[in-house]
């Protein structure tokens, strides 16, 4: 198993944190992992992307993700403003933050949650803005199984140091697993 995963994002909504969450929690399963961040001087809420590659083999190429298997969209409104699909290989999975029905993409398997209402939910919230990483993560662990759910949570509860945090984070993953479906 070989994928290649990006991120879309806006600066604060902890997309670098995700891929860096995804990465170790496939290191648990005893995989090979990257997560490669990919930004200059944005500010929050500017569109960011971020990388990640996940492995049964030591990986390597090193360098941002042109032909991603899978694209995770923190921000349904992104959908609008960046080609999320940009070198989405034919047949790839799509996982997107939508607070509304959403159409699948042509052409790809798409999935969506409420990630939002999750992280309001369990106050995942940093000035205002929701912070739905962990959740996109149980969304995505649904949608293409690289890495288990439980692997993910326990990837979380090491990342974070505050037990609060952790729990939380960890409760949105699970519900965004449980709640993720395809479009």
């Amino acid at each position: 198993m070989y994928l290649e995963l990006r991120f879309h994002g806006r600066g604060g909504q902890g997309a670098v944190t995700a891929a860096t969450i995804l990465a170790r929690a496939a290191l648990l399963e005893g995989k090979w992992a990257q997560a490669i961040p990919n930004f200059g001087a944005e500010r929050r809420g500017a569109p960011v992307e971020v990388y990640a590659r996940v492995s049964d083999a030591p990986i390597q190429v090193h360098s941002s993700v042109e032909r991603p298997d899978v694209v995770v969209v923190l921000d349904y409104e992104l959908l609008k403003m960046v080609d999320v699909t940009r070198g989405l290989k034919e047949g790839g999975t799509v996982v997107i933050n939508s607070p509304v029905n959403t159409s699948p993409i042509q052409g790809y398997k798409t999935y969506c949650v409420n990630a939002t209402k999750i992280a309001k939910e369990l106050g995942l919230v940093v000035s205002g803005w929701p912070t739905v990483n962990t959740a996109m993560l149980g969304a995505l662990s649904k949608a293409t199984n690289v890495v288990s759910v439980e692997s993910i949570t326990k990837a979380i509860s090491e990342y974070f140091t505050s037990p609060a945090l952790a729990k939380a984070n960890g409760e949105a993953a699970l519900r965004s697993f449980n709640e993720a479906r395809l479009c």
